[in-house]
């Protein structure tokens, strides 16, 4: 095992958050909430009415819990490639473009089973629009979650421990294809940047493959994203929309249109490419193939 992967997935799944966060949340309002049209909208209206703590609702526990996830992407990804190694022949031989796909799926998809609970409090709160400092006496809604820890016991209690796994399957689809290409594209894209004689890219070309890995994971997982976001916010402000997985993407397209799926495509893309700009000092000490996603996520 190497323990290495899994303290370097805490620190670089941690940065991640913060440097992304702020345009995650108005991502996740821009796909759940139909008064939001648009990037620049959504970012006045939350600013003049929740100021700047807006956009970092629900922030706490995706950072405490983003170290577990990114580790086990971390750890997932490169034990998978080794074993694939010794598989086909022994240690020290290349991996092939197709088991590092393979790995980056296995990677993606066993992040699911600790990401999915902290992952439905971080959407909830994100697109809870009440606010907690509303002057008493004013005629104003009051959030239904207080924090983070209410909103996790809150769904508890109202749907189960089961209701913490609301969304898995589209985030299983989303997280699975997505980490895979982001990390067959890395692959690829250092081969092409590494001048001849070298065993890796320049930092810039470190930067470049990195930033566009992540945009080509977010192009792929983005529709998936939607229906996740929409099924984990069903049936926490009224009744229930969706009966299912299936349900909520032929109830999506009848109502929006195809297009809706790719509606925060944008601003997944200007958010990934900075967060996945930050691997540098791995890259040089173990050579671009060695280098493990730090959670191009939200």
């Amino acid at each position: 095992m190497h323990f290495a992967d899994f303290a370097a997935g805490s620190i670089g799944g941690a940065c991640g958050v913060a440097v992304g966060y702020p345009l995650d949340t108005i991502k996740v309002r821009i796909q759940t909430q139909k008064q939001f049209t648009g990037i620049w909208q959504c970012f006045m209206t939350t600013l003049s009415k929740e100021g700047v703590h807006g956009f970092f609702k629900g922030m706490f526990l995706p950072v405490t819990t983003v170290s577990m996830t990114s580790s086990v992407v971390f750890g997932t990804y490169r034990n998978c490639r080794q074993c694939l190694c010794q598989l086909r022949g022994g240690p020290g031989t290349p991996n092939t473009k197709l088991e590092i796909f393979l790995s980056g799926l296995a990677g993606g998809v066993a992040t699911v089973t600790v990401m999915s609970p902290g992952d439905i409090v971080k959407v909830r709160l994100q697109c809870q629009t009440e606010s907690m400092r509303t002057r008493k006496g004013a005629n104003l809604p009051k959030p239904k979650y207080r924090g983070p820890v209410h909103c996790l016991l809150t769904i508890v209690r109202e749907d189960g421990l089961l209701g913490l796994y609301k969304g898995a399957l589209p985030l299983i689809l989303r997280d699975g294809p997505s980490y895979a290409t982001y990390f067959l594209t890395y692959s690829v894209l250092c081969d092409w940047f590494t001048p001849a004689g070298r065993k890796g890219p320049e930092w810039t070309g470190v930067m470049l493959a990195g930033g566009l890995a992540g945009m080509a994971g977010w192009t792929l997982g983005t529709p998936m994203d939607v229906i996740k976001a929409r099924l984990q916010m069903d049936g926490a402000r009224d009744v229930k929309r969706y009966t299912g997985f299936i349900h909520c993407i032929m109830e999506t397209v009848r109502v929006e249109g195809s297009g809706v799926f790719f509606k925060s495509l944008g601003i997944n893309c200007l958010r990934a490419f900075p967060v996945n700009m930050n691997q540098l000092e791995k890259v040089r000490k173990e050579g671009p193939l060695e280098l493990s996603s730090s959670r191009f996520w939200e």
